[in-house]
């Protein structure tokens, strides 16, 4: 029979008929079947599992594992085994190996005759030794189990010569498994696949989300901003987060980006002077070689760019000196130095002066550069420029 109903057939519902209806029962990994774990849960919430704790006897080698509840799944044709384990199950480790050390398995085991020809019908908390080696190894784990811990022992160790080292020894596997639509609890190293996108895990102190391909930490509800380094890949476009530096972000689908970008602003106190007829972003007499500014393009792709300096021209009233921002993008050029877009002034006697200029047309999150460029309307004539500044502001 291929198909099975849960409490419909009027000859009896069968034992695997009961297993492979369970129906919204535990986590799924396919359509068809579960993930095999324990299910979580403790007295007040402190932990996130407390079933089937292994509690090693110090000094000896025996261990109790206590009561739990879990779910073992099996093929699809078996279904998914549920097991309950109401009394404390006491455990006695073989002793180690004169010479090596063997890593053993603690696993809750189901037997079905039915399929396994096993001659038994019950679940087992049973230990599985390994094989002593110089690099001793976990043994596999029986068909139809579901691991719970590795215990080391140590070579040469019995209950007369120190025991197990049970905070050591001991490696806790127990998975979870909780209903369909449950936050399951689980490890940083747990590897397993979600089992649909939009199905949620808990990672210590993180909840990620499933995306079809990957867990994607998702600390927020969408809408929240994310805490200061928590998350380097952003959940969906629009996302929020703060930055370690303080600066709120916003995640474009590609890269994090400033969510107010600007306004930037660069400055030099440093005189510097020319007397170059063609634009040039050096100075001489000045340690500053070159004023630039970088900035993001906002999402509009339009910026206000303003710059000044106070100038003068040396011993002359009739030349004069330009200041003009040449923009790039990488080495393109988006705006040459030009003197339709200078800010200008002329005569010996200091005067400060700026422009604002609107640059349009960019590329949204995209980096440039602003740098300032000078000349002088003569060769003969050296201007000079101080107090300059560079300042882009963001068009919304």
């Amino acid at each position: 029979m291929n198909a099975h109903s849960a409490w419909l057939s009027p000859d009896g519902q069968t034992r695997q008929d009961t297993r492979v209806t369970q129906v919204g029962a535990v986590t799924p990994v396919t359509d068809v079947k579960g993930r095999s774990g324990v299910l979580p849960g403790s007295d007040g919430g402190r932990h996130r599992v407390t079933g089937l704790w292994l509690a090693g006897t110090a000094g000896a080698m025996s261990a109790t594992v206590g009561v739990g509840r879990a779910v073992i799944q099996s093929s699809i044709a078996r279904g998914a085994y549920p097991v309950a384990v109401t009394e404390p199950v006491p455990l006695t480790f073989a002793d180690g190996n004169p010479q090596y050390g063997r890593i053993d398995l603690v696993v809750l085991r189901v037997y079905d005759h039915d399929h396994d020809a096993s001659g038994r019908y019950e679940a087992a908390v049973e230990i599985v030794q390994g094989e002593p080696k110089a690099l001793p190894e976990a043994p596999a784990a029986p068909d139809t189990s579901l691991v719970l811990f590795t215990v080391a022992v140590a070579a040469g160790r019995s209950a007369g010569n120190g025991g197990i080292d049970w905070d050591n020894a001991r490696v806790d596997l127990r998975p979870a498994t909780v209903a369909v639509g449950g936050i399951l609890p689980t490890h940083s190293d747990d590897t397993a696949p979600g089992g649909y996108p939009g199905h949620y895990r808990d990672v210590g102190t993180t909840l990620q989300r499933w995306d079809g391909a990957a867990w994607v930490p998702y600390p927020k509800g969408i809408g929240g901003v994310v805490p200061a380094g928590v998350l380097t890949t952003g959940g969906y476009p629009g996302q929020y987060r703060d930055s370690t530096t303080g600066v709120l972000q916003r995640w474009n689908g590609s890269a994090w980006l400033p969510a107010v970008p600007g306004p930037a602003f660069a400055q030099s106190l440093d005189a510097g002077s020319t007397a170059s007829t063609t634009y040039t972003a050096t100075l001489a007499d000045t340690a500053v070689s070159a004023l630039t500014l970088t900035f993001t393009a906002p999402p509009s792709g339009s910026v206000i760019i303003s710059l000044g300096a106070r100038m003068y021209t040396k011993d002359s009233e009739t030349a004069s000196a330009h200041m003009s921002p040449q923009v790039t993008q990488g080495s393109t050029v988006i705006w040459a130095a030009d003197d339709e877009r200078a800010a200008s002034a002329s005569g010996a006697v200091n005067k400060s002066v700026s422009t604002a200029l609107r640059l349009n047309s960019l590329t949204a999150g995209a980096t440039y550069t602003v740098t300032a460029m000078h000349r002088s309307t003569n060769a003969a004539v050296t201007c000079w420029f101080d107090t300059l500044f560079l300042r882009v502001d963001p068009i919304t």
